[in-house]
């Protein structure tokens, strides 16, 4: 993206923010259009074309099984980072992830030094239901979540308290930042959709601290 590009996108970041507060001290902030729909298009196209992009197979309740999506890893060095059985070793920062880094640093004044990125390519791709509470991302940690593409139903569930949910749609351009105890107490996922949907990708970014010892 030229000077021009990040121009324009830079006037369309920001807006009012929706606030969600959780049962157990967790917090959502969810901006619908914190990057306008021409610019979120233009990220799309190079996030697809630039991202090293694989279907990993991960290891859930014993079982191995192919991710039902694309995925990559991506960060600075140090930033290992192991689920689901699978050990990241991060990839290098692209331009258009370094960009949107630093404007995510810049506004929300959080630090992050990797970021996990999906791609979906179809309405059956999914994400199950899972909490961002790896021992390497310390405690409660904070996740920004930015949406390229279509859009996708996001849903948190809490642990414990059988009716407690809440449901998103995260459209392009979107940014949702998840604080406070949500990856303690509350589990999310984009589930399976039977209406045709396009491709999506989404980032999370968030701050690796660091590998625990023997974990992986």
């Amino acid at each position: 993206m030229g000077s021009r590009g990040r121009a324009d996108a830079s006037r369309q970041v920001g807006g009012s923010a929706a606030c969600h507060v959780l049962a157990d001290g967790g917090e959502l902030q969810l901006w619908q259009h914190w990057i306008g729909p021409d610019v979120a298009e233009v990220y799309f196209e190079r996030l697809r074309d630039e991202l090293p992009w694989r279907q990993e197979t991960i290891t859930i309740a014993g079982r191995q099984i192919l991710q039902p999506r694309l995925s990559a890893w991506i960060g600075d060095a140090e930033a290992v980072y192991v689920y689901s059985g699978l050990t990241n070793r991060p990839g290098p920062w692209t331009a258009t992830l370094r960009e949107l880094r630093m404007r995510l640093q810049c506004s929300l004044g959080t630090p992050f030094n990797s970021v996990l990125a999906n791609y979906y390519r179809s309405e059956r791709d999914s994400m199950g239901w899972h909490a961002d509470n790896e021992p390497e991302l310390g405690g409660d940690p904070t996740i920004a979540s930015l949406s390229f593409g279509a859009a996708r139903r996001f849903i948190l569930k809490h642990k414990k308290r059988k009716h407690a949910r809440v449901a998103l749609s995260l459209g392009s351009g979107s940014l949702l930042v998840m604080r406070g105890t949500t990856q303690r107490y509350w589990k999310h996922s984009v589930p399976k959709e039977n209406a045709p949907r396009g491709q999506r990708i989404n980032l999370t970014f968030r701050l690796v601290r660091g590998r625990v010892a023997g974990a992986g």
